[in-house]
């Protein structure tokens, strides 16, 4: 799918797009994906990357943000940037702004680098940014919003109020799920999700292995 998102396809591996609202599961998920030897690669570790002590990233969003958003050792008080990010839609987007050019291309650099049959690209804002004309494939881990906010209360310390914010700041359920090619569902326990990605594992291997023979068979009808 990925060529009939952007109509323009210049990576070479299958990618598979894993996204899902906060607190859906994706981490879990995309870890027994890498359990099986696909490679991963995660915009929320590179979004950490990209505004580590000394760089640029960090540069930037104290400038925009105020060195409030430092911690006493010099490296970022997330928290707090988050607040002050999710306080307005204006706020939101300046940080936006900032980060998303520097993780895509991080991203990129890393997907060029990682082999594998195919990989797992963890993207929370996949949606969002625009990024599934950047894979071939979407993957959403899907949970209630009530599971979200008990997970955001439990996981993160959030109040009410601030489950609420986070929530709303992200594209809803119903629009993400219109976006997906599959769908896992992690709403309660966590017994049947190994199975579930074995099965899409092999599918995703499938899908992949037919993607590939299908460029080698371009390329040799190019040459002729």
């Amino acid at each position: 799918m990925g060529t009939s998102r952007s109509g323009l396809r210049d990576w070479s591996v299958y990618r598979v797009g894993l996204t899902g609202g906060i607190a859906s599961g994706k981490s879990t998920v995309a870890s027994l994906f890498g359990a099986l030897g696909v490679p991963v690669i995660d915009t929320d570790l590179i979004a950490r990357e990209v505004v580590a002590p000394g760089t640029p990233g960090l540069e930037a969003v104290v400038s925009a943000f105020g060195k409030d958003v430092l911690l006493p050792d010099g490296t970022l008080d997330r928290r707090r940037l988050r607040e002050l990010a999710f306080a307005t839609a204006g706020q939101r987007e300046q940080l936006e702004a900032i980060l998303h050019p520097r993780i895509r291309a991080r991203m990129e650099a890393l997907s060029a680098s990682a082999g594998g049959p195919y990989q797992i690209l963890v993207i929370p804002l996949l949606v969002e940014s625009g990024l599934d004309d950047r894979v071939d494939r979407v993957l959403v881990v899907d949970c209630s919003e009530a599971v979200q906010r008990a997970r955001l209360r439990v996981r993160d310390g959030e109040s009410a109020a601030g489950a609420e914010r986070l929530l709303a700041a992200q594209v809803d359920r119903a629009t993400r799920l219109t976006r997906a090619d599959d769908v896992l569902v992690n709403d309660g326990t966590r017994d049947e999700l190994p199975r579930r990605v074995g099965e899409l594992h092999a599918n995703y291997l499938s899908l992949a292995a037919g993607q590939a023979a299908g460029q080698k068979r371009g390329s040799v009808k190019g040459i002729e």
